[in-house]
């Protein structure tokens, strides 16, 4: 993984961790940390970016089959995103560890998106734990660390669940433009998504939620969002740089 090579400096100050306070009666039920030196919120729902001019484009439930091209298409636009990935969902992340490691090293942002993308308000607080620990495992074994932002399934939470993540120290990333590309994946109503996609931007969202696992999301939406980005004069960036969050802080080294 010789693409690692220049990630040391970046994953020095990660090792500067300290132990979280429980916030949930359940909490000794793991061994948590978080990083105190980020200035954004954790267990708290973020839906907004912070800096002017910027747009985040979102992707949940890979590593999938159509990740490649869709990095091929940001690459094209010189655009940056964020990936909220599975475990295991409709792909497998240990299978597709070269995809992981081609996301982070074309300049993208990882997050977690769940072990197996359960409806979290559905788990006790000590099961929402071992969603994330299990998906933290696999990301150590492809990459050696793991994110700390995450977006749960299906945008539900509860304040258990939101515990759960200041307990584990998330960053907790919702949505203002929801495309719905999942109700849209066929190229005669893709339209339909974009169009949802330019009047929640007209609105002022900033964080869109999109899925690389849908095959007219990549070759239509993709395209058509980025071209709107563009027209716009906005900059399409991770989220972590479109809140201002330094990238040192956007994964950890160990609990």
């Amino acid at each position: 993984m010789h693409f690692l090579a220049p990630l040391v400096l970046f994953l020095l100050p990660i090792t500067t961790l300290s132990q979280a306070v429980p916030t949930s009666a359940n909490s000794n039920t793991a061994k948590t940390t978080q990083l105190k030196a980020s200035e954004l919120p954790v267990g708290a729902i973020i839906t907004q970016c912070t800096i002017p001019g910027t747009i985040a484009l979102t992707f949940d439930d890979g590593p999938y089959i159509y990740t490649s091209q869709l990095l091929d298409t940001l690459s094209q636009h010189g655009a940056r995103a964020t990936f909220f990935l599975n475990g295991h969902n409709r792909g497998d992340i240990d299978t597709s560890a070269e995809i992981v490691q081609r996301t982070l090293a074309e300049g993208h942002q990882l997050g977690s998106h769940t072990w197996n993308h359960p409806s979290l308000d559905t788990l006790p607080y000590e099961e929402i734990v071992q969603q994330m620990t299990m998906l933290e495992e696999a990301f150590v074994r492809i990459l050696g660390f793991f994110p700390t932002y995450m977006r749960p399934p299906f945008l539900i939470y509860t304040p258990v669940v939101l515990g759960a993540m200041a307990d584990l120290g998330y960053h907790v990333i919702g949505v203002s433009v929801d495309t719905k590309d999942y109700e849209n994946d066929n190229p005669d109503t893709n339209w339909i998504s974009f169009d949802k996609f330019v009047g929640e931007v007209d609105a002022g969202g900033s964080i869109v939620l999109a899925h690389d696992v849908y095959q007219y999301t990549v070759e239509l939406l993709v395209d058509n969002m980025l071209a709107d980005v563009e027209r716009r004069g906005l900059s399409a960036v991770t989220v972590g740089e479109c809140l201002g969050d330094p990238s040192e802080y956007w994964y950890s080294a160990g609990r």
